[in-house]
């Protein structure tokens, strides 16, 4: 699952990573909007690539897969030493945690709804983050716009089914609470370090959850390569071209780009898993997506 960056609110904490260089240098003839879009198409790809193993591995399963594989391939990319103090340990750990939470039940939610639909409602989450505390009578327009398009969301012939609804809420709470731990682990680490750790903590936190929902099946080789795929989908791609991308371009315009992830998720749904959403709900998605662009559009410049 990618974070969005609002302005106002800090972006991931990912310095250019040297691993990356070479890559970093391909990437230097793609315009940095296009390299969000095709990082924001790769994460929703990777989504609906993963609920096609749901049948195979359970929503629990295909995540502590993604997790599990996404957190060795940092660890072989970065290597983090493990001399740090309690307190960063304390910040990763946090971080990593609400990763984890944030996976396992965004997975559960597309397991009960559409993918456009659980998208859209996990949004709420850094949409909270960009106008909680505000006092401007505009961001309060484009919550009550996001609120607005989630009801009729939730609500267009016959409501989607609840438990998927209730697991999209809650992965939009870790969604907020990740961007509000992502400037604390971005002032106590450096590179992906940080990063690479917290993935392991949110990997021990699913492992339970796929172990009893899998078992053995989580080392059967079609689930493993679909995994590989699925971690290199919704991690590693979307981090490396975000990463480029942040380098080269405001973060005000990355976060409206950022916005439209509710609107690629409904058309990764209708693609690949032929999920269609009904005109009221494409209009609901719409909703989101504008107070989204909205709040960050016109958020007041960090001072």
């Amino acid at each position: 699952m990618v974070v969005v960056h609002v302005e106002g609110i800090p972006e991931r904490p990912y310095p250019r990573p040297g691993p990356f260089t070479l890559a970093a240098k391909a990437y230097g003839a793609i315009p940095p909007p296009a390299l969000v879009l095709l990082g924001v198409v790769s994460v929703q790809v990777g989504a609906a690539v993963a609920k096609q193993l749901f049948t195979l591995a359970g929503a629990a399963g295909t995540v502590t897969l993604r997790l599990v594989l996404a957190a060795a391939v940092l660890l072989l990319i970065w290597r983090p030493s493990l001399r740090l103090d309690r307190r960063t340990y304390l910040v990763i750990a946090g971080y990593g945690l609400v990763l984890g939470a944030m996976n396992l039940t965004f997975y559960q939610s597309i397991k009960y709804i559409p993918l456009g639909a659980a998208v859209t409602i996990e949004f709420l989450g850094p949409l909270a983050v960009a106008v909680f505390g505000s006092r401007r009578w505009l961001d309060g327009v484009w919550a009550l716009l996001a609120a607005g398009g989630v009801l009729l969301l939730t609500r267009v012939d016959g409501g989607l089914a609840l438990p998927g609804v209730l697991f999209a809420l809650a992965a939009a709470v870790c969604w907020a609470g990740y961007i509000l731990l992502a400037t604390a682990l971005g002032s106590r680490t450096s590179d992906g370090k940080g990063l690479a750790l917290a993935m392991v903590f949110g990997a021990a936190l699913a492992l339970p959850f796929g172990v009893a929902e899998a078992g053995l099946m989580l080392l059967d080789p079609i689930v493993l390569i679909v995994g590989a795929g699925v971690a290199l989908l919704s991690s590693v791609i979307p981090y490396s071209l975000e990463l480029e991308a942040l380098r080269r371009m405001p973060p005000r315009v990355f976060g409206i780009l950022m916005s439209l992830e509710p609107a690629v998720a409904a058309l990764a749904g209708l693609i690949v898993l032929h999920e269609a959403l009904h005109p009221a709900q494409w209009a609901a998605v719409f909703c989101v997506v504008l107070a989204s662009v909205g709040a960050t559009r016109t958020a007041r410049p960090e001072v």
